[in-house]
Order: structure tokens, then sequence, then C-alpha cells
């Protein structure tokens, strides 16, 4: 694998880390709608 396969790798997995965090929010946010909804808070 060279450098310029490397340079992409580590962007690809910055990338993926970023998008992973931000379906995190989004589920938790929508868990915390759900509850607001029925009441229970």
């Amino acid at each position: 694998m060279g450098p310029d396969q490397l340079k992409e790798l580590k962007r690809l997995q910055k990338e993926n880390e970023r998008r992973h965090k931000a379906v995190s929010d989004l589920t938790l946010n929508k868990l915390i709608l759900a509850e607001a909804a029925k009441g229970n808070f």
C-alpha cells in the first residue's frame, strides 16, 4: 500500500467515524423525542 493510499484510508476512517457519531446523536435525539411525545419525561 502506497503513501497516497494510506492517506486516503486515514481520511475515509475519519469520515466514517464522524458519520457514526452523527447517526448515534440522531438516534439518541429520536429516542428522547419519542419518550417526550409519550409523556414519559
